[in-house]
């Protein structure tokens, strides 16, 4: 926590540093072109081309500044939103299902298994599309090992991708509480990657009918969990899913809740699965 506060406080003096360069440029910009205007037209010809060069010099740099502030401030925002989501914002690991009494399991493991058993056929499973992945996407990672009892799915950015290792290199960018060194990072290979949909672009994502089973980001939280889709059938592709998750709990509800979920964090459930 230290360290990410002396990183924002670095940021921030960045900030204000190239602010005041900008206002020096902005200053000499000004007086060009009051000088500009005051230039008398049979003077012009002979003097005004070494201004115009100044001028366009100030704006480059002017230009350059502007974008320095906006990569610093793109950071700052990133950093503000690591100080604020440990105090507003659940981390992304659920209370395990061994917390849930033993009866209520039992019930709302056979409600899903009903739910599952009259839902008709489900999407064909479709081969992960790694050439969508970029630098900076968010994308669904798988962090434990192969042999390990169950799978843990969690949002990470990519940082990289290493073509010797054929892995990519990302971050947990909202560890739990349990992580006391900050964002952790990880080197995994392509089958415990899958992009998400982009936000912006519905066409990407795949569109799971009613009773299909998927990997799904647990609403206010950054950890994907089983769930089926629910329904009703979604008018547009940009429209949420209705979930109902696995092992889900609230009290005083029967069933499993149906949790709506944006279809940017909705993708195919793994083969094999384990939860």
């Amino acid at each position: 926590m230290a360290a990410a506060v002396e990183a924002a406080n670095q940021n921030l003096k960045e900030l204000d540093r190239l602010r005041k360069e900008q206002d020096i440029i902005i200053r000499k910009i000004n007086k060009i072109h009051e000088r500009l205007s005051q230039t008398p037209p049979e003077t012009a010809e002979r003097y005004a081309e070494k201004l115009w060069i100044k001028l366009k010099g100030c704006y480059l740099e002017a230009k350059s500044l502007a974008e320095k502030e906006e990569s610093i401030s793109s950071q700052c925002i990133t950093q503000l939103d690591t100080l604020i989501t440990p105090a507003q914002t659940a981390p992304h690991r659920r209370k395990p299902a061994a917390d849930v009494p033993e009866q209520k399991r039992k019930r709302m493991k056979a409600d899903a298994e009903s739910s599952r058993l009259n839902s008709p056929a489900v999407l064909p499973r479709m081969p992960v599309d790694y050439s969508s992945i970029s630098v900076e996407d968010q994308v669904a990672a798988r962090v434990t090992s192969m042999d390990a009892d169950k799978d843990e799915w969690i949002v990470v950015k990519v940082i990289r991708f290493d073509r010797d290792t054929n892995k990519y290199e990302v971050i947990d960018e909202e560890p739990g509480d349990d992580e006391e060194n900050g964002q952790r990072k990880y080197k995994l290979p392509p089958p415990c990657i899958i992009p998400f949909p982009k936000r912006t672009d519905p066409s990407t994502a795949l569109d799971f009918g009613t009773g299909s089973q998927v990997l799904a980001v647990y609403p206010g939280t950054t950890a994907l969990y089983k769930a089926t889709v629910v329904g009703p059938h979604r008018k547009k592709k940009s429209d949420d899913y209705i979930l109902e998750f696995d092992d889900d709990e609230e009290d005083g509800v029967a069933g499993l809740p149906k949790r709506p979920v944006p279809f940017y964090h909705v993708v195919q459930l793994p083969e094999g699965h384990r939860q």
